[in-house]
């Protein structure tokens, strides 16, 4: 078994950050290219692919870290695994309570709303996704895991045809993972921006989000076990990752592709493309072994992939609470008056400036992960 870590994992889990932060930093939400954007509802778009490409290299990771805990007594896996899985929904939890307090009306700062706090989100998608693939990789093997990616998958299927709304069960409405979110969560936690109680990382759609994390599981298995990575290898993820998008665009007819509510097609639409890409960067860097110094950029970003997500999303919150009078506005913030007064009149477009402020975003946490990486400083949970 090869334990030692694959450039190719690293770039493409630190290219799912950058775009991360690219596409959650905008210099306004008003001025976005239609890729950085997601889809309204049925479809995708590149922005899409983002996070279900994290949770594929997520998958990965757990294929690097697993034979090294097979080693140790059952104990100590059970341990890790679900102290690193409530670690990372601890982070989640706090990410949406962040910065803690808010300007009130009367511009005076008090506590933020407890009850409305949001319980799911991104990085509790995550825990509970690895938390759940880990277990069943352990109990299952290799062969019980594709099985159980399978039937993740067909299990939703059959459960949105049950239960979601005759003849419409994919729509905001008629969607039956709302019910349950709501029920077992309240609607007063869950997330709004669709304009009502309804949330795109909620338990329903964590399901499939499993499978997920499952698939890239098995893709890092192949790749890390019985010695360096070769050809034969990538060959064969490219006759799994083709065949599966063939197949992910064949199911969208009877279960359309959905970032959303989080769509068995669109699970194997976005891990065949991970699979894909996987197979180029397996290729590039480690088959042929080329320099590729445009790699180190994202090979930085996935080595501390985790740390520098979460700081991304909290400094531009504590920022937030630093703000003063400004001309154009009742009030202005460190991030808003940069762009306003370094990107937002550049070009004749004003979704340039927004894009250009979004990439400063990325080369400013680049330039941290670099620091960190350069150190050997790596913060992982």
């Amino acid at each position: 078994m090869l334990t030692g870590r694959l450039r190719s994992l690293d770039v493409l889990r630190g290219a799912t950050v950058a775009l991360m932060i690219l596409v959650n930093n905008p210099g306004s939400w008003s001025h976005i290219y239609p890729p950085l954007a997601h889809a309204a509802w049925h479809g995708v778009t590149p922005t899409d692919l983002v996070f279900p490409f994290f949770l594929f290299a997520v998958g990965n990771a757990l294929a690097l870290v697993l034979p090294r805990l097979r080693q140790q007594p059952a104990r100590v896996f059970w341990r890790k695994t679900l102290q690193r899985t409530g670690l990372i929904l601890a982070i989640g939890l706090l990410l949406n309570a962040a910065p803690f307090v808010q300007w009130d009306a009367a511009g005076q700062l008090v506590l933020r709303d407890w009850h409305t706090l949001r319980t799911m989100g991104v990085l509790q998608r995550i825990g509970l996704c690895f938390g759940a693939a880990a277990a069943i990789v352990w109990l299952a093997g290799r062969r019980g895991a594709l099985w159980a990616a399978a039937a993740l998958l067909l299990g939703y299927w059959a459960a949105c045809t049950v239960f979601g709304a005759t003849g419409d069960p994919y729509s905001l409405g008629g969607w039956f993972g709302t019910a349950v979110d709501r029920a077992l969560l309240g609607a007063s936690h869950l997330y709004r921006g669709e304009g009502v109680p309804f949330d795109p990382e909620g338990l329903a759609s964590t399901a499939p989000a499993i499978a997920q994390v499952l698939l890239g599981w098995w893709a890092g298995d192949l790749l890390l076990r019985a010695g360096a990575p070769n050809r034969a290898r990538v060959l064969q993820l490219l006759r799994i990752g083709v065949p599966m998008l063939l197949l992910a665009l064949a199911w969208h007819t009877l279960m359309p592709i959905n970032k959303k509510i989080w769509t068995s097609s669109y699970v194997l639409l976005s891990t065949a493309l991970a699979m894909v890409l996987l197979a180029l960067l397996v290729e590039m860097l480690e088959v042929r072994a080329r320099p590729a110094r445009w790699a180190r950029l994202f090979e930085v970003f996935g080595r501390n992939a985790l740390f520098v997500f979460v700081l991304s999303g909290l400094l531009p919150r504590f920022l937030a609470l630093w703000r003063w009078p400004d001309g154009a506005a009742a009030w202005t913030s460190p991030l808003p008056w940069l762009y306003q007064h370094g990107f937002a009149a550049i070009g004749s477009d004003p979704r340039l400036g927004s894009l250009l402020f979004a990439c400063a975003n990325v080369a400013f946490y680049a330039m941290l992960a670099w620091v960190l990486d350069r150190g050997g400083i790596y913060i992982r949970v």
